[in-house]
């Protein structure tokens, strides 16, 4: 049944599977309803652009390169052109395809197979500041700093006159531009899986940043009038409801000290590479201003904040390019200790979404005795809201739950122990790799008529098939466009060139996962804090 274009889907609590009464006028069901509601989150607009006059190009050269849209080749210290740096930005990149891969060949498909499933899950794309981001107190420290005589010289004489301009946590122009390129994009790449006949149903969450951002990819995706095409089911983003695409929000223990231990690896971190910008900031203020590690980060987190919201940061430009690198160890430390295999929620958090995939791969709801016990059990358990019919399966989180869900995947190549001294050679935990803003994974679910050779021939007229077998059926799981090799961490599923699974072994395995994540100890537990590097499996 096609229900009308916009609707709001509300979740049920953890404790209580009802639905919470919005609205009574409306003809449209509550739950079908996409306005903007209670649980939307605190928003507000940030300055309008004005990157025409504000812009320092061209930065000395003698030949004019156009941004775009936003500008990215800034000098840094030492260098002449500061765009690598903006691969280095962790969660606070903008998308890009991973640039070098998670080792793993790319192969095209043999000739006879076909992708019958694609399951995709999507961060929002660039936004303004959290409410609770300490960069939000940067401008307040400039003021207390300039309130007590400080004056700044050299790089930060503009911090004299500088003024805060960025919003709070709803998409910047980049974000929306983000999402709907890669609707334009998945629809190329996925557009004839779609059934006209059947309209989908897609899932976001109540945030007006995940709102946003489905809004747009559906747009790229399907044209102006996607209404017709997609049914947008909203999940509510609050404490207490159980949501797989906010899975901290029914995980208490994600929130408080027991997973902390990446936050504190990353501060650790931080003392140790901002020291000599530190020291460096400090001689361009007169006085003797109490400026501390702390203040640097932040000041350094200014970079891309500004960048995606106003087109363009003087903040970029005051540091190195190993202090940029440093800034991307410092974000992978905190998303390995507080969304990884190192911290004890790390599964938990995205093992409600693993379930809902078994299902789907599966065609049929879950069982009490399977061990599911993360799912939405009133939206997970309808036809109506949670559908087994669709070729295109198109869901919207975050990127730290989306980083949980990996995690919950069992996906070890990530799970790679990160010292807090400094990163390790050839690391695979790269979070501007994982989930930058607008990342995304797509599982591809392919169907071969016979067995796929596991060691494809270099020879292109060669088979890429076993000369005997029946027909089956693989998983392919792409990261930012690159392939995921799935034996590197499952070896249930074989070392193979193209990195993909037998749909059967992978399923056998993520069921297994389920059990892992200790889904009720883990969020709920009354466990001592761990320390940094005791845990090593996501889960307590």
């Amino acid at each position: 049944m096609h229900i009308s274009s916009h609707f709001l889907l509300l979740g049920a609590t953890a404790v209580n599977a009802g639905v919470v009464k919005l609205r009574g006028t409306s003809k449209i069901p509550d739950y079908f309803q996409t306005s903007y509601g209670p649980f939307a989150g605190p928003t507000e607009a940030g300055s309008a652009p004005f990157l025409a006059q504000t812009i320092l190009a061209p930065f000395g050269q003698h030949s004019y390169v156009p941004n775009t849209p936003v500008v990215t080749d800034v000098p840094i210290i030492g260098e002449n052109d500061g765009a690598d740096a903006f691969k280095n930005m962790g969660n606070l990149s903008p998308y890009m395809p991973n640039p070098s891969g998670f080792g793993v060949k790319e192969y095209p498909l043999p000739p006879g197979t076909n992708i019958t499933q694609m399951h995709m899950v999507h961060r929002h794309g660039s936004r303004y500041p959290t409410s609770s981001a300490s960069v939000a107190t940067f401008p307040d420290r400039v003021a207390e700093l300039l309130g007590n005589g400080t004056r700044f010289t050299g790089n930060l004489a503009f911090l004299n006159s500088w003024k805060y301009q960025l919003g709070k946590e709803e998409l910047t122009a980049l974000g929306r531009q983000q999402l709907f390129d890669s609707g334009v994009l998945n629809w190329f790449d996925y557009g004839r899986l779609y059934d006209p006949s059947s309209p989908l149903i897609a899932r976001t969450t109540t945030q007006v940043r995940m709102l946003q951002s489905a809004e747009n990819f559906l747009n790229g995706f399907f044209g102006p009038n996607w209404t017709k095409n997609v049914t947008l089911e909203v999940l509510i983003e609050e404490t207490g409801f159980k949501n797989p695409l906010a899975g901290d929000k029914a995980c208490p223990n994600n929130d408080n000290d027991r997973s902390a231990a990446g936050d504190w690896a990353s501060t650790q971190w931080q003392e140790k590479y901002l020291k000599s910008a530190t020291n460096r900031f400090r001689q361009s203020m007169t006085g003797n201003p109490n400026w501390t590690i702390e203040d640097t980060y932040n000041a350094q987190t200014m970079c891309p904040y500004e960048t995606v919201g106003l087109g363009y940061s003087p903040f970029c430009s005051l540091f190195t390019r190993e202090e940029w690198l440093g800034f991307e160890y410092s974000i992978d430390l905190s998303y390995y200790g507080g969304n990884g295999f190192a911290s004890p929620t790390g599964r938990a958090v995205g093992v409600g979404y693993v379930e809902e995939l078994i299902a789907r791969l599966q065609h049929h709801y879950s069982q009490p005795d399977e061990g599911y016990t993360a799912i939405n059990e009133t939206l997970d358990t309808s036809p109506t809201t949670f559908p087994f019919n669709q070729n295109l399966y198109l869901d919207f989180s975050h990127d730290t739950t989306i980083f949980s869900m990996l995690t919950a995947l069992g996906l070890t190549q990530f799970g790679e122990f990160l010292p807090t001294s400094g990163p390790p050679p050839n690391r695979q935990l790269v979070v501007s790799h994982i989930v930058p803003f607008a990342g995304r994974f797509n599982i591809e679910v392919i169907k071969a008529p016979r067995p796929v050779l596991a060691r494809r021939s270099e020879d292109p007229q060669a088979s890429d098939y076993e000369s005997e077998g029946d027909e089956t059926t693989y998983v392919h799981l792409l990261m930012n466009q690159r392939t995921i090799p799935l034996g590197r961490s499952i070896t249930e599923c074989g070392e193979r060139d193209d990195g993909w699974c037998e749909l059967q072994t992978f399923i056998k395995v993520q069921k297994e996962n389920i059990a892992k994540a200790k889904f009720e100890e883990s969020c709920f537990g009354n466990y001592s804090i761990p320390v940094y590097g005791d845990i090593t499996t996501g889960a307590i």
